[in-house]
């Protein structure tokens, strides 16, 4: 049976608070509670385990605890047809039975400190840019990116209530601290404009950002598709799970507005 709730309960909690997806659900129910449409939270329970469901404009979260219902989950997917599906190994074979979608391979890396060049200036990392700004460069690397006044509503409710916070460097490359749970730093949104690729500004700008977090005594990641994953292993992350997520293949790129990152 699959319900829909507004608050997790405090085992719920320490149960999600032990990976980087459980920990996403709860940061963002922490910020928008659960009075959103586009913002809802779920639980699955039968077959002796619990599911929890994280529906967030297109994209589907989920973490479970034992066997959990399939056939239900796979029929809520179908009934909401996210854009992209993130969710336990266990459940990629019949999740990935529904028609229309493809399974991309995605690592997690945590980010390990190391010096940035002697060309990086901390001076010119903005922590509290024009978000107007953050969107264009993050228009020209991402195709799924959500439209603009949803983007804009999103990134800037969660800065205001603290869950997020984007920086910039050099007004050319950016990055979002998605959430900080607990000491456990999500980054995510990590883009530089097309004029500067090459420039290694992402680059020194990621080292920088991995150490400051790690001298704070917290603990950062990120996720990265395959056409990204020897980016992050030449800046010396490592790598520490790798899954696969599902996507739907059956939209046209310029109808993707609903993709979120």
């Amino acid at each position: 049976m699959i319900q829909q709730i507004t608050a997790f309960s405090p085992e719920e909690t320490a149960i999600l608070e032990q990976s980087w997806r459980g920990r996403q659900m709860l940061a963002y129910q922490q910020a928008y509670g659960g009075g959103y449409d586009f913002c809802r939270f779920f639980r699955a329970t039968g077959c002796g385990g619990t599911g929890w469901l994280f529906l967030f404009n297109a994209t589907l979260l989920i973490c479970a605890e034992g066997s959990v219902p399939e056939e239900e989950i796979r029929t809520f997917a179908e009934m909401h047809l996210p854009f992209r599906i993130e969710c336990p190994a266990e459940l990629l074979p019949v999740l990935g039975q529904i028609p229309n979608y493809q399974k991309l391979h995605r690592a997690t890396f945590q980010l390990t400190p190391s010096a940035p060049s002697p060309a990086f200036c901390p001076d010119e990392v903005d922590e509290s840019p024009s978000l107007q700004d953050v969107y264009g460069i993050l228009q020209e690397g991402f195709p799924n990116l959500l439209e603009y006044s949803l983007w804009l509503t999103d990134v800037s409710h969660r800065c205001r209530h603290g869950m997020s916070k984007v920086l910039t460097y050099k007004n050319s490359s950016t990055l979002t601290l998605v959430y900080d749970w607990k000491g456990n730093v999500l980054v995510g949104q990590v883009a530089t404009k097309l004029a500067q690729r090459g420039s290694g500004y992402a680059r020194d700008f990621l080292r920088w950002i991995a150490g400051k977090l790690a001298a704070e005594g917290k603990q950062a990641a990120l996720f990265a598709l395959d056409v990204r994953i020897s980016f992050y292993r030449e800046i010396g992350f490592q790598e520490i799970a790798s899954e696969y997520v599902l996507e739907r293949q059956d939209i046209p790129k310029e109808q993707q507005e609903k993709g979120a990152l």
